[in-house]
């Protein structure tokens, strides 16, 4: 939780220098921020992929996982989700500004995989670095969003703090049955799906990898770790 409200407040006071000094923040020095951003993400997402280990572990869940949530189509379902939310909530309030504030900024904050890898790793290690960069990025998001829609993006920290300590404290309930090799797996493969936001966030591929489809993979080693000790003790050749 003390990584959660570290980021309620840095979306609160990005909102607050957002209506203060709309008029000074220009598309140009966000999209600088963004990429110096990017890159501590990045360096976030490699620390905790080199941790594994078990690299198979890494590789297999991420396949395995990609393969469900690109068969669920995750990614598109959340978007569709967040559109019909947005619609709904804003064409009831008349278009008000503040109301398209406060929808898209709660989804933009609250849908994503950074906010889930960062609560579930807060909840289960206690280790705030994930949410913490999280915060950092929504506090520069939260400024340009607040100088251009508005006071209604700094009410999204409301929701930001339900829903990321929602499962924090779920992750932190589960824990303790969990097998710490379980535990450092999960990180690795949550230090991948940061590294993918990361690679989005400095626009280095081609397309924009679509990370929410990949998110079943970070619990998959709840699986693939007792079932690999398993095949171990039956075919001493398996690694």
């Amino acid at each position: 939780m003390p990584a959660t409200i570290i980021n309620v407040i840095l979306v609160l006071a990005g909102s607050a220098a957002g209506l203060l000094f709309k008029s000074l923040i220009s598309e140009r020095l966000t999209s600088v921020l963004t990429h110096a951003l990017g890159l501590c993400v990045l360096g976030v997402g490699i620390g905790y992929m080199t941790g594994t280990a078990d690299m198979l572990c890494v590789i297999v869940c991420m396949v395995i996982g990609t393969v469900i949530g690109n068969a669920i189509d995750i990614e598109r379902r959340l978007e569709e989700a967040g559109d019909l939310l947005r619609a709904r909530l804003i064409k009831g309030d008349g278009g008000s500004r503040f109301t398209e504030g406060f929808v898209t900024a709660s989804l933009l904050f609250c849908v994503g995989a950074m906010a889930i890898t960062g609560s579930i790793e807060a909840g289960l290690n206690h280790n705030y670095e994930i949410i913490i960069s999280k915060g950092v990025i929504d506090g520069v998001t939260s400024v340009s969003f607040a100088a251009a829609m508005g006071a209604g993006v700094a009410f999204s920290a409301l929701p930001l703090l339900l829903y990321q300590g929602g499962i924090t404290l779920l992750a932190g309930w589960v824990g303790p049955y969990l097998p710490q090799a379980v535990i450092t797996e999960m990180s690795a493969v949550g230090g991948t799906l940061i590294a993918a936001i990361a690679i989005n966030m400095l626009s280095l591929g081609r397309e924009q990898i679509k990370v929410g489809n990949m998110l079943p993979a970070m619990f998959l080693p709840i699986v693939y770790i007792p079932a690999a000790n398993w095949m171990a003790g039956v075919l001493p050749f398996f690694p």
